[in-house]
């Protein structure tokens, strides 16, 4: 049995860079605000493959106002979530992300992202497919205010 989720997430630039996504980070004079470490595609991807398993979402399994979820580094967050959806009998067979960003710069950074995305998903780098567009200057992100990621994913029982 195959299923698919689809993941979205936002987060609003503040305080000091760098920017953490898909566990890189990346020099930019901002930050994101989070509770976590911020990490929008991460939190994006978990929460596609936990909908895709129908187990709700980050913010039901990390609250924000868990203190034990303050500045954690949200790649623990998907090695737990891989280890729920495992548990559940299922494996990832691939995922697809997009970042909408018109800072920083990421293209140099997806393969890095993609390393570290195929090692807690524990699925080959041939699996995780990452890209980054802008847009066009319109908006939250192309004013600079912030970064959106969507994510799908496909498991298989």
């Amino acid at each position: 049995m195959f299923r698919i989720g689809h993941g979205f997430d936002v987060h609003k630039f503040g305080g000091d860079g760098p920017v953490t996504l898909g566990g890189v980070k990346i020099e930019y004079e901002k930050g994101l605000i989070a509770h976590s470490d911020g990490d929008v595609v991460l939190h994006a991807l978990a929460d596609a493959l936990l909908g895709a398993a129908a187990l709700g979402d980050i913010g039901r399994l990390y609250p924000d106002n868990d203190d034990a979820y303050e500045g954690i580094d949200s790649r623990i967050l998907l090695r737990d979530t891989v280890k729920r959806i495992h548990e559940r009998g299922y494996h990832v067979v691939n995922v697809d992300i997009t970042i909408l960003a018109q800072a920083p710069k990421i293209a140099v950074h997806e393969r890095k992202m993609c390393e570290n995305i195929s090692a807690d998903l524990q699925i080959g780098i041939d699996c995780v497919n990452i890209k980054a567009t802008t847009t066009e200057k319109l908006g939250f992100v192309g004013r600079k205010e912030g970064i959106a990621v969507e994510a799908v994913a496909l498991l298989e029982k």
